[in-house]
């Protein structure tokens, strides 16, 4: 699993269903989410999209961040 200390996910139960969110630490207290999916059957569906979704976020930040210092420097 993928992890950072400022993006995270987070697996929800709703009433027959479960979502999956990717969220952002924005503040020590207040988190955001980035992206979320509703209306996996079982809990592990969720929870390997959101490893899988959240290894292209950061792979798409990272490669973001660098092609922008790239045009800084």
């Amino acid at each position: 699993m993928m992890k950072s200390k400022k993006y995270d996910f987070r697996i929800v139960q709703d009433d027959m269903s479960w979502t999956g969110e990717i969220l952002r630490k924005v503040t020590s207290s207040k988190t955001v989410v980035s992206k979320r999916r509703e209306g996996f059957a079982t809990e592990a569906e969720a929870q390997k999209w959101c490893e899988d979704e959240l290894k292209v976020f950061l792979q798409k930040l990272t490669e973001h961040n660098k092609r922008h210092a790239d045009r800084r420097g």
